[in-house]
């Protein structure tokens, strides 16, 4: 049996203590904003457009890292996503994940047309109390803690 896998980025979006999950149309589970790289894009630009996709959400990504003076147009600092998950979706297929969180301005979702229309805000409580895979669960913890306190930075 051949494993077919395909890179993806998922991102854990915060606004004022709440992490926004959306209930998606295919797999019926409660999941981040997220979606395939596509051709020539790179990781953090696919996360940043499958937020505004499917949430309307404009978005900045927490950077990780403290930038690299590199001096020269040879090479760009990327942002590094806070996890890379493999994920098995179905036996013969799984997701190379790329994870990233993120701070929205504000908290008016207009998903776009064909997106799912079931999205909420959910706080660090009400986490325990959805039936949510232990990834995401993490994730959204790690991501309301570390946006606690976050001040814009752009990206």
């Amino acid at each position: 049996m051949e494993i077919t896998r395909h890179f993806t980025a998922t991102t854990f979006v915060v606004y004022q203590n709440k992490v926004l999950l959306l209930k998606h149309k295919t797999l019926g589970h409660w999941l981040p904003p997220g979606g395939h790289i596509d051709r020539d894009e790179l990781p953090e630009e696919a996360a940043v457009r499958e937020v505004k996709e499917e949430t309307g959400l404009d978005v900045t990504l927490l950077v990780p890292d403290a930038p690299l003076a590199l001096g020269d147009d040879e090479a760009r600092q990327l942002i590094r996503p806070f996890h890379i998950l493999l994920e098995n979706i179905t036996p013969c297929h799984q997701h190379i994940d790329f994870i990233y969180y993120a701070a929205a301005a504000s908290n008016m979702l207009h998903p776009g047309n064909g997106e799912t229309h079931r999205l909420v805000w959910v706080a660090e409580t009400e986490l325990a109390q959805m039936d949510l895979f232990d990834n995401i669960k993490l994730c959204a913890l790690e991501a309301l803690h570390l946006l606690r306190t976050y001040h814009e930075q752009p990206i």
